[in-house]
């Protein structure tokens, strides 16, 4: 217990025990600087210069620019740059399928490919289908009134505007006589115009060339893209005067009547026309005669 008591007070006689740290001048050796230590204030001392300079280091790295020279820190702007390029990604991907699922739909075009249910895409909404005679549908009298006071206004409007869509009106691609028509059951979803050779071939509306080239089939094929998902096809021409990516006018000759390609039977005009993908009697929207 002696021993234990001696070598305590020995401890702390060395951790008080005064030092006096002088600062000489080297050719004069006089006093410059001097400071009276012990080393538990050299201890002490030590000890908060390096919390200091932990704690500084730390707030250098957390909140400057610093921290992105330290291996393991990413920067900020590549972060940013990160997150753009993933935004851009994803648009670049959504466009992607939007351009797959286009394109597919022209080969179905081209190739005349289509499944019945996909042309009577109504049976798809019967299950949602209202009853008419379920319904109330007399006029209440807010109702009447409103539409009284509407029709008012309306008859003497002076400055009411045509809302015929002009652009909407389809012409003719040909004058000649009809050999087969459009018929669903055997997949004709065109009809077969016949006439001499280097007939012209024109436009049905306005719109951009997706497609202009040979195939063995249908010879000669020329597609054309119109508004609101609309489609034009003309094949088994002599020759094309649009190349893919020209834009036409409605009535523009676009390619001459001739016969080519292995399905060909003789000079005519294979033409379709397809709405968002699927088919449509051209007889529906175009008058032949």
């Amino acid at each position: 217990m002696v021993k234990k008591k001696k070598k305590r007070k020995e401890i702390k006689r060395k951790l008080l025990h005064k030092y006096r740290l002088v600062i000489l001048n080297e050719n004069t050796f006089e006093e410059k600087i001097s400071f009276k230590l012990s080393r538990l204030n050299v201890f002490i001392t030590g000890s908060l210069f390096i919390v200091c300079l932990i704690a500084l280091t730390t707030l250098l790295i957390a909140f400057t620019p610093l921290r992105e020279y330290i291996p393991g820190y990413s920067s900020t702007k590549l972060k940013k740059q990160a997150t753009e390029l993933t935004y851009k990604t994803d648009s670049l991907v959504s466009v992607l399928n939007y351009t797959n699922k286009y394109l597919d739909n022209i080969r179905k075009v081209l190739n005349g490919d289509i499944a019945n249910n996909k042309i009577n895409r109504d049976s798809i909404f019967e299950q949602f289908k209202i009853d008419p005679t379920s319904i109330d549908l007399t006029p209440i009298k807010e109702d009447s009134v409103l539409r009284a006071q509407v029709a008012l206004e309306d008859k003497y409007n002076l400055f009411e505007k045509n809302t015929k869509d002009v652009s909407q009106i389809l012409f003719s691609p040909l004058n000649g006589s009809i050999s087969q028509d459009y018929d669903l059951n055997i997949k004709h979803y065109a009809i077969d115009i016949v006439a001499t050779t280097g007939t012209p071939v024109k436009s049905v509306a306005d719109g951009i060339v997706v497609f202009s080239e040979w195939t063995s089939e249908t010879g000669y094929v020329i597609l054309l893209e119109h508004r609101d998902g609309l489609l034009s096809v003309y094949k088994h021409n002599g020759s094309l005067s649009k190349s893919q990516g020209d834009l036409v006018k409605a009535g523009e000759v676009i390619a001459a009547v001739g016969n080519t390609g292995e399905l060909s039977t003789g000079p005519h005009l294979h033409f379709e026309l397809w709405n968002n993908g699927s088919p449509v009697n051209p007889r529906n929207f175009i008058d032949f005669k």
